[in-house]
């Protein structure tokens, strides 16, 4: 026996939007044995594998298209009013579980729509919060990933500044200042939601109190692999899995102290998984 002390991190797991969507669809479940869910309820495949179980059955846009008189779950990302529009030309029943920030963000930037300000979104491209955001705007606003991917010299004079809700606040800062630099009269929301950007903060600390840092996440999770790489660079012995499976013994050594972790997306169920397998060395 190896004898390890492992404790999982209390502050990791479901941000209270993804909480809420999954709650929503297991209510669901229970009452009608079947849910469609458009796109992934949440970006980890053992949690959606577990929903799968239980009758969720994950549809894409394309599969909406064709789908008539069923009840569909929209998950914590949110959708672009089309979707809306659809649905009720299809008569599908819509469970919306749009996390309340991500709606509330969405209701600010249909309002600067209409006042026919100069949108920008600093956000990540083909994202599914991202393409709602766009929704709100017919496809007009300009989205961006980093500052190289516009021309400052053809830039507005004026534009309206917002930010995809799980963006680093020090990066949407940073980007804020340049700009403000570059001579453009900004008018800034700060839209980014605290309880995920604040996770960077958190984790730094965490893995430095450790030997060994597991990080659980999903692969298709892009909060997971900035939050791990956060990790990486505060602990260099930080491992990334997706599932128990994925552990290696030789990892560690007698005595070890190790800290489990995840993204917004990683259930608790799955980092109690993993600590109790740790357990068992």
């Amino acid at each position: 026996m190896l004898s390890l002390k492992v404790q999982i991190d209390q502050n990791s797991g479901f941000c209270f939007g993804v909480v809420y969507a999954i709650e929503m669809a297991e209510d669901m479940l229970e009452a009608e044995g079947h849910l469609y869910c458009l796109g992934d309820i949440v970006h980890n495949d053992e949690e959606v594998k577990r929903l799968e179980a239980k009758g969720l059955k994950i549809i894409s846009h394309d599969d909406l298209l064709s789908l008539r008189d069923a009840n569909v779950l929209i998950r914590a990302h949110g959708e672009p009013p089309s979707t809306y529009q659809l649905a009720i030309e299809n008569n599908l029943t819509l469970i919306d579980a749009s996390c309340p920030v991500v709606l509330k963000l969405q209701n600010r930037i249909k309002n600067s729509f209409d006042k026919k300000d100069k949108i920008y979104i600093y956000g990540k491209h083909g994202h599914a919060e991202v393409i709602g955001l766009l929704g709100q705007t017919n496809d007009e606003a300009v989205v961006f990933q980093s500052l190289e991917e516009l021309d400052l010299d053809t830039l507005p004079k004026s534009i309206t500044l917002y930010s995809q809700t799980t963006k680093s606040t020090d990066a949407f800062y940073e980007i804020k200042a340049k700009l403000e630099a570059a001579g453009v009269t900004l008018n800034t929301h700060d839209t980014i939601c605290r309880q995920v950007s604040n996770r960077d903060k958190e984790l730094r600390a965490f893995a430095q109190q450790y030997d060994h840092i597991i990080f659980v996440s999903g692969t298709k999770s892009s909060n997971g692999k900035v939050l791990y790489n956060i990790c990486k660079e505060n602990n260099p012995r930080t491992y990334f899995i997706s599932n128990k499976t994925e552990l290696q013994k030789e990892w560690f050594t007698e005595h070890s102290s190790i800290g489990i972790c995840g993204a917004t997306s990683t259930p608790m169920w799955l980092m109690e998984d993993v600590r109790d397998e740790l357990n068992t060395y």
